[in-house]
Order: structure tokens, then sequence, then C-alpha cells
């Protein structure tokens, strides 16, 4: 794709910070926290110092006052070196602030917004349940009204940063007696992280009860031991009795359902970019080693068969970045984007299978032998990411 299709000179300086710091700070320690699927605190510190946790949001609320392709670029750019740092950036942003941009009142925007944007604080998006995910209308947490509060009980699952986040937009059913999708309201709640050692030392990730009083009740579960973006904190989030105060309802009551499949709809684009980067970065690793490795006297990238898994590949990331930047544009321009939206995270259901195509046969061809693939080397890690990626989609 052409830079200069969608990218004005601003974009281009953006991409190319973001890619030195991936490349140059990310790179040499993502395959460590990986392995010990520890949450990458240090890097998230610098990230925040960039203030890449608040990249489209104005800056009078905090943000850096870029707009939505820039956002975008970020989250393809980190992904092509790491998932794990990718998606804390994406689902912070997309998923744990853009709803209290969208919907929340001027209060909130004002209590929330700042600490999510400057990365003094991570946020999350608590929709999905054993029961509810994309059947999102099969919600069970309840949110009982209580006067000047509400009382929710329930549990989301595979949340991310359930864990270290701080701040969460999650759904509860106000009235139990509505239709599946209708009942439904959106609510801010608070937690203290779970890494309070680690934020502390780092001095991002908690703020305190002066800053953002916490809503006592809510609870992240164990980290779940993934097999990929294992860097990535994701956990149970669990509501017992907890108590929410009226003044964290999120837009109107019973409107949740509706507000979050608008979320979601730019959540499609943000994991369409993180795909995108991800099948680029293992085609960079594949086009790495079958230039370097040699069989027979040459390279093995010059075998025909090796040429047809890479074509493939480069050929399907092509083709979804087209898509993925257009569905961007389309948001950016206030352009109905639905659609695109959709079109463009379904199309990376091909690149995933394109890039792990590729990384099989080089694994059952080339790789045995001098070397292999070590759970420890990079194939390996984009293999695993490759494989969430497509489950994720």
């Amino acid at each position: 794709m052409h830079d200069a299709l969608y990218f004005s000179d601003h974009h281009l300086q953006v991409r190319e910070m973001v890619r030195d710091f991936a490349r140059t700070v990310i790179k040499p320690s993502a395959r460590a926290f990986d392995l010990e699927s520890k949450f990458p605190w240090d890097n998230v510190k610098q990230m925040a110092d960039l203030g890449l946790f608040g990249i489209p949001w104005p800056e009078e609320l905090g943000g850096s006052g870029m707009d939505y392709l820039s956002y975008i670029t970020v989250i393809h750019e980190l992904a092509k070196v790491d998932a794990s740092h990718a998606i804390t950036v994406s689902a912070h942003t997309t998923l744990g602030t853009s709803p209290i941009v969208d919907f929340g009142t001027e209060e909130q925007k004002r209590r929330f917004v700042p600490l999510l944007a400057a990365g003094k604080v991570l946020g999350g998006f608590g929709l999905t349940e054993p029961g509810a995910g994309s059947d999102a209308g099969g919600t069970k947490t309840t949110a009982v009204d209580k006067g000047d509060h509400y009382v929710l009980n329930g549990s989301k699952i595979f949340i991310t940063h359930a864990g270290v986040g701080e701040i969460f937009c999650v759904t509860a059913r106000t009235d139990p007696s509505a239709k599946r999708t209708h009942g439904i309201t959106a609510f801010i709640v608070t937690k203290d992280s779970c890494d309070l050692d680690e934020a502390k030392r780092v001095g991002i990730g908690h703020a305190s009860p002066a800053e953002l009083p916490k809503n006592r009740g809510v609870l992240s579960g164990k980290k779940e031991d993934k097999l990929g973006w294992r860097a990535s904190d994701t956990r149970e989030l669990i509501f017992q009795d907890a108590v929410v105060p009226k003044e964290n309802v999120l837009g109107p009551v019973n409107n949740g359902f509706r507000q979050f499949l608008h979320t979601l709809d730019g959540g499609r684009i943000g994991i369409g970019a993180l795909a995108l980067g991800l099948a680029e970065g293992a085609l960079e690793e594949c086009l790495t080693y079958t230039s370097a490795r040699k069989q027979f006297g040459r390279p093995i990238a010059s075998f025909q068969g090796v040429h047809f898994a890479l074509a493939d590949m480069a050929t399907e990331i092509e083709a979804a970045k087209q898509l993925v930047y257009h569905a961007a544009w389309l948001k950016q321009r206030g352009e109905p984007f639905k659609k695109e939206a959709a079109m463009a995270k379904r199309s990376f259901e091909n690149i995933m299978r394109a890039a792990g195509a590729a990384t099989a046969k080089l694994r059952r061809d080339h790789l045995p032998g001098p070397g292999g693939i070590r759970k420890s080397s990079e194939e390996h890690r984009y293999d695993q990411s490759d494989r969430r990626g497509a489950d994720a989609m």
C-alpha cells in the first residue's frame, strides 16, 4: 500500500517513532516477558511516557490530540514486534477509554479520561461471560438499584487488564424482565491493581483513593495461562456485592447493549491492525530466516515451495492492509464504517491462516535438524501469537 493513500507527514513521523521504540525497547525483552508470562511494567511505563495510551483523545482530556489513523498505526507497529504490548494499548484505548469518551457525561470524562490517557492507570472492558460474548444478549451479571447506588453480582471472563487495571467499562442486567438485548446497562467500575508493588515501583498503574475512589466488591481472578500473548494480563473480573454509585452509570439506563455494539465496531479495526502487525512481523522473521538458512548450497528462500508459502502470506497481508486502513479512514471522517470494520476483521482469519501455513511449512520442511523450533525462539513466539490471533477473530 502506498503511504500517500492514507498518511500525512505527521502519520509517518508517528510510525517511525513507534517503530523505533518497538524495535529498540520492546523486541529485546519481548521473548522473556512472553516465556515468563510477566506483565511488562517497565516497557508500559515508557509507552505511557511516549503518550501511547492517549493517542486519539483531545489534549484537554490529557490525550495526545492525534487522529484515529495515528492510533491504528501505533497498534500496527507495536504488533509487528509483540502482540502483548499491542493489545495492552488497544484494549486500554478502544475498550477501556472510548466508551467513556463516547457516552460519558462531562463530569465522567473529566474524572476518568485524564488518568487513562496519561497511562496513570490501565483500563479494560467487561462484556464476555461464560454464556455471553458474541451473544452479548446472554449477559447474566446483575445490577440491582439500591437508591443512590447499584449492587453488581456476577463475573466477566477473559478480560484484558482485569488484574493490573483499575478502571473498567462493564455491562450488567438492570431489568431482568426485559428481552435479551434490552435491560442491560453500562457501568464504570474501579478497583486497585493486583500488582501494587510493581505499579508503585515504575510510577504508573495505580491511582490513590483520593484520585480514584475504588468500588468495594470488584475483584480479579487468577491470571490465565495462555498459549500466546502471554505477557498480556488476562483474568476473570468478579463482582461480589460490588457497590457502584449511580454517578458511575455510563449512558442511559438499559441502553448498554447498543453502546457496547458501537464500541466493538471500533474494536474490530483495532484487532485488525493488531493481526496485520502480527502477520507482518511473522513474515519479516520468515524472510530473515529463509534468506540466512542454506540447504543444498543455497538459501532456502530460493526454493519454489518456500516461495509459494511466503507469496501467499505477503498477498493476504497487502489485501488486509487496504481493508483495515480504509475502515480506519472512514471512522476518522465520521462516515459509516460498520461493514468495512467487520470485513477487515474477517479478512484476518485468512491472514492468520496464511501466516500459520508458512510457519508450519518452514517448521515441517526446514526447521528440523540444527536449531529446530525451540520454545524460546522468535519463530515459536510468532507461531503461538498467530494462533491466538486466529482464535481472537
